[in-house]
């Protein structure tokens, strides 16, 4: 057994490694899903001792990278915090109107310093399970809050420089955005369109002083781990942090923060992967300045409130903007898919969503279906029962999605057409993929009617020969001619149903 002094050890450095260009990422709330391995195991295991078939079972899915969400030490700052917030507790309730204060084990992102929290393994822990995931060709992902960090975290009392300052006029005019933290006054973080978070104080993304403290950070997090998804990453950026804090947060460099940041870590670490969460139109914006990948919010509101035509819309854009989009129908910030969508909208929208270019993120929970979004302070979430039809669907969805064409192929939107008398056409979007030869296409049904449609892949080598389409989602096999795929395949479709053709090349027509 590993001693105190053993599980704080620094990881040993591994060797970068690179992540799939495509990749299917799955979120993980560390902290609930150990609670429940302990639980069905009857004994206190830390991430060190994870079950291999709990591994397994994540590999066996087709991911390509855990996302290990809240593995750093929280704050017994923040926790008294959220005890005291009315709006928190009741939150609470809603979620597990069991809980107690003991399920209160603070929110993963009042980050009081970034090591492992010991609850979980400390740094021991992780390395091992970051051992498992290699093992099984799957990259590590993790936690790092740019724009704030814990009021009892270290540096708070030790660089003042790192954060943005106010007054004691400041404090006691407006107590909810602002604390006291030893004899200075600090802002808590905050997003400019929400009042002020209370458990956490604002980082000052102008301090020299601080991006390179960040830096630091960032390359004690790279030894660990494959990635970050850096929470709420456009807060940092000149622009918004500027209007966001004007005089308070100094002079305005000359460098954004995120080039600054990104290309020193990326220096030494040429492989790690930066993920933004990321809002409010800026995900072009934020892969210019370095990021690998964004969130798609956009995609995921189209689905949730609009149709099909606004979809392919979306789709349509720039083919290397949209390979560095994070898609997604459900993470631990949005409702639960399942209580979100009606059943038949969901595996459509599910469909959508992680056929298409870019990384696709799948939240732990999410494949059977449970309806309660947790709020990430607790470490106990209700018992729900299992939609067995829904894990059937998600287990033939990914896997018809798991050849290597999903990770390193080429993706293009197809188009579709109706003809006289029939509009329903426009309920479809269609796209497809390929590498060295087309390889997939891909149709979905996003109305609640009937659809039909010609769906035209963009590729001339379709021509002249015909095609084998084995379609993963029903297990039916056709034969077609590859003009008709090429200039518009016929194509119809129950709501909200799906096609996933795998193309094979036969003879040539004229053999």
């Amino acid at each position: 057994m590993a001693t105190a002094a053993e599980k704080t050890r620094p990881a040993t450095p591994a060797p970068a490694r690179r992540l799939a260009e495509h990749p299917f990422i799955y979120e993980v709330n560390t902290w609930v899903w150990l609670e429940e391995l302990r639980a069905r195991l009857g004994e206190k295991i830390d991430l060190a001792g994870v079950p291999k078939k709990e591994w397994d079972a994540i590999a066996a899915l087709g991911f390509d990278a855990v996302w290990l969400m809240g593995v750093w030490e929280r704050s017994p700052a923040g926790i008294a915090i959220a005890l005291r917030n009315d709006a928190l507790l009741e939150s609470f309730r809603r979620a597990l109107p069991d809980f107690t204060a003991a399920d209160v084990v603070g929110s993963p992102y009042c980050i009081r310093n970034y090591a492992v929290a010991p609850e979980l393994g400390g740094e021991m822990g992780l390395a091992a399970a970051r051992k498992e995931l290699d093992e099984r060709g799957l990259k590590l992902i993790l936690d790092f809050v740019p724009n704030h960090v814990a009021p009892d975290h270290t540096w708070t009392a030790e660089h003042p420089e790192y954060f943005v300052g106010g007054t004691e006029d400041d404090f006691e005019r407006d107590p909810a955005s602002f604390v006291q933290v030893g004899s200075r006054v600090l802002a808590n973080g905050r997003d400019p369109f929400f009042p002020a978070w209370p458990d956490v104080v604002q980082l000052n993304a102008f301090s020299p002083e601080l991006r390179a403290a960040v830096i630091d950070t960032l390359n004690s997090i790279a030894r660990r781990c494959d990635g970050v998804r850096c929470d709420m990453a456009m807060l940092v950026m000149n622009d918004v942090f500027e209007r966001t804090w004007g005089e308070r947060s100094g002079s305005r460099p000359a460098d954004d923060y995120w080039p600054t940041v990104i290309g020193s870590v990326k220096s030494g670490h040429p492989d790690f992967v930066f993920l933004a969460e990321a809002y409010w139109d800026l995900e072009y914006a934020l892969q210019q300045q370095g990021f690998d990948y964004c969130y798609d919010k956009r995609l995921y509101d189209r689905l949730v409130h609009e149709d099909a035509d606004s979809v392919h819309g979306h789709l349509s854009g720039d083919i290397e903007y949209q390979r560095k989009l994070v898609r997604f129908i459900e993470n631990h910030d949005e409702p639960r898919a399942a209580a979100t969508f009606a059943p038949g909208q969901a595996r459509a929208a599910a469909a959508t969503t992680f056929g298409q270019t870019g990384a696709r993120l799948v939240h732990e929970g999410q494949l059977d279906g449970r309806r309660v979004q947790l709020p990430v302070f607790l470490a106990r979430r209700p018992d729900e029962e299992p939609d067995a039809d829904l894990r059937a669907f998600y287990e033939r969805l990914l896997g018809g999605l798991r050849d290597e064409v999903f990770r390193a192929g080429e993706w293009q939107l197809a188009e579709r057409s109706g003809w006289d008398g029939n509009d329903s056409w426009q309920n479809l979007v269609a796209w497809g993929w390929r590498g060295e030869v087309p390889r997939a296409l891909m149709v979905v049904n996003l109305g609640e009617t009937y659809a039909e449609a010609h769906v035209s892949l963009p590729w001339d080598d379709l021509r002249g020969r015909a095609w084998r389409l084995a379609d993963a989602a029903t297990d039916v096999i056709y034969e077609r001619n590859g003009d008709d795929l090429r200039d518009g395949l016929y194509v119809a479709l129950e709501p909200w149903a799906w096609n996933l053709f795998d193309l094979t090349p036969l003879h040539r027509p004229e053999d």
